[in-house]
């Protein structure tokens, strides 16, 4: 298949191709027009490289899982590279999510007492005035 059916069927750009080629990615295979061609295989790397974007990772972080889809494993995760890049993203997502819970427990502190403070302003408020000969 030529680059822009493939696009279509990944659900990217033709110059997304293009870059993934650039980055020994995805094979640039020249058919005897001088088209790129590409075949399933191409198409099953792809999609392991879109969901993993999808999921958070990065390009370069893709690589273990295209690697381990071409040398004919049935799951680009099934290599001992790709479960390395997993247990980082997990241990990465880990503190992430910390340093989120974290800040929200900030942000809930400084509601608590944002809410406080206007309800002592509200309860203030509602108090008649004071006389000066009242004590």
């Amino acid at each position: 298949m030529r680059i822009g059916e493939l696009a279509e069927r990944a659900g990217t750009t033709t110059r997304a191709l293009r870059y993934y080629e650039e980055l020994g990615l995805l094979p640039a295979r020249r058919a005897g027009n001088g088209y790129r061609a590409y075949d399933e295989g191409d198409l099953r790397l792809l999609r392991q490289i879109r969901l993993l974007q999808d999921f958070g990772f990065g390009l370069e972080e893709t690589r273990p899982f295209v690697e381990c889809l071409r040398a004919g494993h049935p799951e680009g995760d099934s290599c001992p590279a790709s479960l390395e890049v997993y247990r980082r993203k997990l241990a990465e997502l880990d503190e992430c999510i910390a340093r989120l819970q974290d800040v929200r427990a900030q942000v809930a502190g400084q509601f608590e007492r944002a809410v406080r403070a206007r309800d002592e302003l509200a309860a203030e408020e509602l108090r008649p005035p004071r006389c000066e000969w009242e004590e």
